[in-house]
């Protein structure tokens, strides 16, 4: 999966609001939004299937830790849709991240290594974002 976006030496720390906003694309068949302290280490990877990996129309969310993937946590409903907005808003505390979805669904992702500040954004896939924003 090719890299559309990478942001380095970001500061998203504990009691931060991140908020996503982007379309996928009208033939897309998948997208994932990471989030962790390097492009080694992915603490909270988020990604919204359409049709890819063998699932339809599901949230898939994990964590990629020294070079292997862990145990993946599929809640929470499935607001997307081809061609048109989506919204992601992750609050990040000091044992998860709470991911709002665009249809109020929430996903709970535990903070995997309990850093207190991730320095690592990338958002890959077939997606584009309109806005990124830390508050």
């Amino acid at each position: 999966m090719m890299k559309n976006m990478m942001i380095k030496n970001m500061s998203f720390k504990v009691g931060q609001t991140m908020t996503i906003i982007g379309v996928p694309k009208p033939d897309a068949t998948n997208f994932a939004l990471n989030i962790g302290p390097t492009d080694q280490d992915i603490v909270m990877h988020i990604n919204p299937r359409f049709n890819a990996h063998g699932d339809e129309n599901a949230v898939v969310c994990n964590s990629y830790i020294g070079r292997q993937w862990c145990e993946e946590l599929r809640e929470g409903g499935f607001p997307f849709q081809l061609g048109e907005e989506f919204k992601i808003v992750i609050e990040f505390t000091p044992q998860e991240f709470l991911v709002t979805l665009s249809d109020g669904s929430i996903i709970h992702f535990p903070n995997r290594i309990g850093a207190e500040k991730y320095s690592f954004m990338s958002f890959e896939g077939e997606a584009r974002i309109r806005s990124f924003e830390i508050k």
